[in-house]
């Protein structure tokens, strides 16, 4: 039960404080639509989506008009594609059928059309991942991952010198968007099967046929308790913990009563502190309430590592199944605070890739530009997914060669995906390392068994 302070509080936190439930995530397994037969394929993943999810969106804004906290978007994961397809090809036939379904239902992503190959690939896996351009660009609502690392198989460095590729392709063929295609395609090393957030979203083969999948949020609810917290950094880790507790109470209410209403399993909470470009919705002005003068300073990422940390403590308390990614992400051109330390100059490539070690995800939303060669961007995602593979945890990237600009310039997303300012990269050449291929092995402390 919730007391008549809690209520009063999450009234105050929805009204002046920017918190929200990020998502709903539907996850649908496809494993029972595989057939040899295209159409019949088609037919089948067409027909359990409609059946699963087609009260999705009525159901979430009955249950957010209901508890007075705003339910953001609402969103569906599937099986990867690549799973589903490899026995009939057709994955362009797949990936309209996924826009129509997605279309039809009025969500506001779609999340699954992926592939899994950290330690290689089938001649299938790599005819599917050379679609991706082609899928992100026709599409706006399909969303794309590859996982090409794990910390027990290494990282599949043949897989990411295609990435390079295909990130080049996807700002290509949406030039005229400012490469938006790029900004719904990711890179992971330690992919999760639980996670509710695009654009890495995706339901992993561990899963049940249909599962609830919650993402709350509420930077802004954590940079305004801040602000009275006037003691030592002990004080400040606690506030924060008390405060992701209550954050996530919510978003474990509305998991219980979407998948009760849904009929489907309820998942997991994930704590992640997902900002917006809404000034007062910003993960780097809780960095600075801490006691940072911008986002980017020496001790950047110590605060980061102390937020991360208590979120997740906070957060474990008030969910029985904590999953996805859960902690502080930091995309730059979806946070009003990151945005402006990158225009400062504070905030820098190589400073990010840093906060990546101790935060969720990994380099998110980042604009370079678009004459970046793509060894360069292979190996950017190389260095990123090492951070990863060393340190066992996810990492991602999410980048943008925004075609036809460059440093200094912003590219414009629109919506909760913002504006960036485009950055500095460097252009030294790793064609040599990138061009020898294989795989890195997995660390020493991959051989737990």
């Amino acid at each position: 039960m919730y007391t008549d302070r809690e209520i009063l509080e999450t009234i105050d936190m929805v009204s002046h404080q920017h918190l929200d439930v990020r998502t709903i995530t539907m996850g649908i397994s496809l494993f029972d639509c595989i057939t040899d037969d295209r159409r019949r394929l088609c037919d089948k993943i067409y027909d359990k989506i409609m059946r699963k999810a087609e009260n999705i969106v009525r159901i979430g804004n009955d249950i957010s008009n209901e508890i007075g906290v705003p339910i953001v978007n609402k969103r569906i994961s599937v099986t990867p594609i690549s799973l589903i397809t490899a026995a009939s090809g057709g994955h362009m036939e797949v990936i309209r059928t996924l826009d129509r379904a997605a279309d039809e239902i009025g969500i506001d992503f779609l999340g699954g059309y992926s592939a899994l190959v950290h330690k290689a690939m089938t001649p299938y896996e790599r005819e599917f991942i050379n679609s991706i351009p082609e899928a992100l660009s026709t599409t706006k609502k399909i969303c794309s991952s590859v996982n090409v690392a794990t910390s027990k198989a290494g990282i599949n460095m043949d897989a990411v010198r295609m990435m390079g590729r295909i990130v080049k392709e996807c700002a290509r063929l949406t030039k005229d968007q400012d490469s938006l295609a790029c900004a719904k395609f990711v890179v992971f090393a330690n992919a999760v099967e639980d996670n509710p957030f695009m654009t890495g979203a995706f339901l992993g083969p561990g899963e049940d046929d249909a599962v609830i999948n919650v993402g709350v949020s509420g930077p802004g609810v954590v940079k305004r308790a801040l602000e009275n917290v006037k003691g030592d950094l002990t004080e400040v880790a606690e506030c924060i913990k008390q405060t992701a507790f209550k954050i996530t109470r919510v978003g474990q209410l509305v998991a219980a009563e979407a998948s009760r209403r849904l009929g489907v399993s309820s998942g997991i909470v994930d704590l992640s502190l997902a900002p917006t470009p809404v000034v007062g919705d910003s993960v780097a002005h809780i960095l600075e309430e801490i006691g940072l003068e911008c986002v980017g300073a020496c001790g950047t990422t110590a605060t980061l590592a102390l937020l991360n940390d208590a979120v997740k403590k906070g957060g474990i308390m008030a969910s029985g199944h904590v999953g996805g990614l859960s902690g502080a992400f930091i995309p730059v051109s979806e946070d009003a605070g990151m945005i402006n330390g990158a225009e400062k100059g504070a905030l820098t490539l190589e400073k990010l890739e840093a906060m990546t070690a101790v935060c969720s995800v990994g380099l998110d939303m980042i604009a370079i530009p678009g004459d970046t060669h793509e060894d360069v961007i292979s190996a950017l995602i190389a260095d990123e997914i090492a951070i990863g593979v060393v340190n066992t945890k996810t990492t991602a990237v999410r980048v943008i060669p925004v075609y036809g600009k460059s440093e200094g310039e912003y590219a414009e997303f629109g919506g909760l995906l913002g504006r960036a300012p485009i950055m500095h990269i460097s252009k030294y050449s790793p064609s040599a390392f990138i061009a020898r291929g294989g795989r890195i092995p997995a660390p020493l402390h991959s051989n737990k068994n």
